[in-house]
């Protein structure tokens, strides 16, 4: 059963008119639905609150990084382990093509169902994910891969054991290491992009978000309670945290917004993962035309113009 968000009621009753009417070969009648249906999605999706896209982002039914692997990556071999500690698998990492070019792919997997999202700690990650990331991403160097990184989590685990594994070397470490690696790297928010869970795979030539996805220093929540102490004010934090690919694109933070079906995708998973495949191709094409100077360059250019201040 598809799940419906509170501002998708209309298309839930338009979508069970269609179903019924199928059933009972009313085609006339499930075409006119059809059509009605293509115009409520319009209006509905043309017109979202920063909130409802946050929803969008956190929507159950939503692909996760593996979910976008199976789609698009062929001959793929899963990486495990940091060769330090442990294989955490809020992480995944695999090597492997995409259309015809060969690369490294590394995702954060929130995972389904209750036994697996404990398995993949609701994609929360360890140190030794981001480790592990970070050897993917050596591997990658050292072949001349273009890697590709998936990037969707709440944030980095705050546990007592990640912390004294240092957590915050491993992210930090991965900061420094990913500015420098010299493989042609595009990373894509697919869902929600957590503080520095999310940055820790997020520097690259090319950084994207998903038209429904979002990416904050604290989520919304978080915020309202230590601004407001007030749960009831998240939508109001959402909106005041500037955290939508628009918002983002339109202060220099991010290249590019990848166009996922406007429908979502967690209605449209093909689709989602086509824009991915596409979005990925092009830039390692585009990319691939400078020079790895010109490349260097560019990126460091485009790192150290990052924030704004004036001086007083």
């Amino acid at each position: 059963m598809a799940f419906y968000l509170d501002f998708e009621k209309k298309i839930q009753q338009l979508q069970e008119e269609i179903d019924l009417s199928s059933v009972k070969k009313d085609f006339h009648a499930a075409e006119i639905l059809k059509k009605e249906l293509d115009k409520e999605v319009i209006k509905t999706y043309k017109n979202l609150s920063d909130y409802q896209k946050l929803q969008l982002a956190r929507h159950q039914d939503r692909p996760y990084a593996l979910d976008y692997i199976s789609l698009i990556m062929t001959d793929a071999y899963e990486i495990h382990g940091d060769r330090h500690f442990r294989d955490d698998t809020s992480i995944v990492c695999f090597i492997g093509k995409i259309g015809d070019t060969g690369c490294v792919v590394i995702g954060e997997e929130k995972g389904r169902g209750t036994k697996n999202k404990i398995q993949r700690n609701f994609g929360m990650p360890h140190p030794e994910g981001y480790r592990k990331a970070l050897r993917a991403a050596k591997l990658a160097e050292k072949f001349n891969l273009p890697l590709l990184m998936l990037i969707d989590t709440p944030g980095a685990y705050p546990g007592l054991g990640a912390e004294e594994r240092g957590q915050s070397e491993a992210i930090a470490r991965n900061l420094l290491e990913l500015s420098q690696l010299e493989t042609t790297t595009v990373s894509i928010v697919i869902g929600e992009g957590g503080s520095g869970g999310a940055l820790a795979i997020g520097v690259a030539d090319k950084l994207a978000m998903m038209r429904y996805s979002v990416f904050s220093v604290i989520s919304p929540e978080g915020c309202a309670a230590i601004l407001w102490s007030d749960g009831s004010k998240v939508e109001t934090a959402t909106s005041a945290l500037k955290i939508t690919p628009e918002d983002l694109k339109s202060l220099n933070l991010i290249d590019d917004i990848v166009d996922e079906p406007i429908i979502g995708a967690h209605r449209d998973k093909e689709g989602a993962a086509e824009a991915i495949k596409k979005y990925f191709l092009d830039s390692v094409e585009s990319l691939g035309k400078l020079s790895q100077k010109d490349r260097m360059d560019k990126r460091y250019s485009k790192l150290m113009s990052l924030g704004r201040f004036e001086e007083k």
